[in-house]
């Protein structure tokens, strides 16, 4: 029996970004220095095939500190945790390592710099998110206030009105985003924002090779964890560009193929926080069940790197 005829697009550039990357790469060479077990604070990244993988190297993954032991080392996830965390954690003399990826540490610098000049932050994000978390743990309470809408503007109720600063969660929609900046902008003339955009360039490279696909698919999956921001944003993307029809997908076991029938062309991404594997395993799912012609979309080129912390490279 033939099989129907479906161009694939797959988006380029998609899954692992740079900060991921290093932050895996920092578990497995913590392991490889100490051994096992290494404990993890949170999730590394927010990817359960990812995860599981290390914990079967001899990651442990524990949510609060306090559930460490002293004499075992640490490491802080991707989406950086609260300056208490590492303070508590230099009090307990424990061995840590922050894997926090550069361009979230650049949004703490940003917010403790605004903080010393005496402005009050405003930032755009997540709520309960543990990047939002984390940033907005860089300074006391009271001194950052969260929004997630244009409607949030409206509620602000800052000390000084004159005197405040704006940043962003790194992963957040690219579109969705402006407009809370414009909304601010409008109701704070004097407001400040960042030297440079804090939402990082894979958040918004993913998010541009899903706009310049959609007009063209029938229905767009996107490879992801449920708990990735990123991910989410990324079929909401889709479903705003143009695309009738997106979904996330864990892994390939989780398409609802039904939703695909009588599609013509798919669209394929995967988070920043999804390993290139599960892209494969899509790919040869849908090779099951159709004719494939694969057409890649490459809409930038990236060749960012960041290297592990100091206290894992080898001597030079």
């Amino acid at each position: 029996m033939s099989k129907p005829p479906l161009t694939l697009l797959l988006a380029a550039p998609r899954g692992f970004c740079a900060g991921v990357d290093r932050a895996i790469k920092i578990v497995e060479m913590a392991l490889s220095k100490w051994g096992a077990p290494v404990y993890v604070r949170h999730e590394i990244v927010h990817n359960r095939f990812v995860v599981d993988g290390l914990r079967a190297k001899g990651a442990v993954f524990v949510e609060e500190l306090e559930e460490c032991p002293p004499d075992r080392p640490v490491i802080f996830s991707a989406h950086g945790v609260p300056k208490s965390v590492p303070e508590e954690a230099r009090r307990r003399e424990m061995l840590f390592v922050d894997a926090t990826c550069p361009l979230v540490s650049k949004v703490h610098i940003e917010a403790e710099r605004h903080h010393r000049n005496g402005l009050q932050m405003v930032m755009i994000g997540h709520e309960g998110h543990p990047e939002t978390v984390g940033t907005m743990g860089q300074l006391p309470e009271g001194e950052v206030l969260l929004v997630e809408t244009v409607e949030d503007v409206a509620r602000l109720a800052p000390r000084d009105p004159e005197r405040l600063a704006w940043i962003t969660q790194t992963t957040l929609s690219v579109d969705d985003t402006a407009e809370i900046v414009e909304a601010l902008k409008a109701r704070f003339p004097a407001i400040v924002g960042p030297h440079k955009e804090d939402i990082c360039y894979a958040t918004t490279n993913r998010q541009g090779a899903v706009k310049a696909m959609a007009p063209r698919i029938d229905a767009l999956v996107v490879i992801g964890s449920t708990n990735s921001s990123n991910s989410q944003r990324l079929v909401e993307v889709g479903r705003k560009a143009g695309c009738g029809y997106a979904q996330l997908a864990p892994r390939a076991a989780d398409i609802d193929w039904r939703a695909l029938e009588g599609a013509k062309a798919v669209g394929v991404t995967a988070g920043a926080s999804a390993p290139e594997v599960l892209v494969e395993e899509v790919i040869d799912a849908f090779r099951a069940r159709y004719d494939v012609t694969v057409e890649l979309v490459e809409t930038a080129v990236e060749n960012v790197e960041f290297r592990a912390p100091r206290i894992l490279r080898e001597p030079a």
